[in-house]
């Protein structure tokens, strides 16, 4: 199994080939591929993102069948459910990498943004479960100059949520805990650019 530090390394260099439209990646996905994938996995990352159709983990960072475990959900929130499947892949897997993967222009960062502003009484319960879960992270930000520059705000704000969400995953489960301590699990927070492709690391990487 790869080190956190040795998959954080084939993330940036995959990006760097979808970034790029260059061909001849590490991405498989053949027959071969599926085969030895049929008994069991070994991912090298756990990836955290948000549901967007524009942010597909496994192409952004050219990668294939088995190479990532995946759990997406609307503004990469972290729920029991997000925390359990974090840990579940963790030890059941040995992976050492957790990537919490936000993106720019994030929708349910805005909802969220727009709840703070404009607090709504249509939405769905279970739409008002995620921005709740959000919200927190932003509430902030709402007292600051930035209220007065949407774009600023939800630029800081994207970027706030994630942070949240990977100090979540560091400090909000023993299992996690223990494994960051001991055996070199290593959480870090990124954010996608839909504009470019550039996924930028920017929370949790060692120097």
């Amino acid at each position: 199994m790869l080190s956190a530090r040795e998959a954080l390394q084939r993330l940036q260099d995959g990006n760097r080939r979808f970034v790029s439209d260059l061909d001849g990646g590490a991405a498989t996905t053949g027959q071969i591929r599926r085969s030895g994938l049929a008994a069991a996995q070994e991912p090298m990352a756990i990836i955290l993102g948000c549901s967007d159709s524009r942010v597909p983990a496994e192409i952004v960072f050219d990668q294939g069948l088995g190479d990532l475990f995946v759990i997406r959900v609307a503004g990469n929130i972290v729920a029991p459910s997000q925390v359990g499947s974090v840990e579940f892949a963790a030890e059941q897997f040995g992976t050492r990498l957790v990537v919490v993967l936000g993106h720019s222009t994030c929708g349910a960062i805005q909802a969220t943004l727009d709840d703070l502003q404009r607090p709504a009484q249509s939405r769905s319960p279970n739409l008002h479960s995620i921005v709740d879960r959000i919200r927190p992270a932003l509430q902030s930000l709402m007292d600051t100059d930035l209220k007065n520059d949407p774009e600023s705000l939800l630029n800081h704000a994207v970027r706030a949520n994630i942070l949240a969400s990977a100090s979540h995953l560091r400090h909000g489960s023993q299992i996690l805990e223990r494994l960051i301590q001991e055996d070199g699990l290593m959480v870090v927070g990124a954010e996608y650019s839909l504009d470019t492709g550039v996924v930028d690391f920017f929370d949790g990487v060692p120097e």
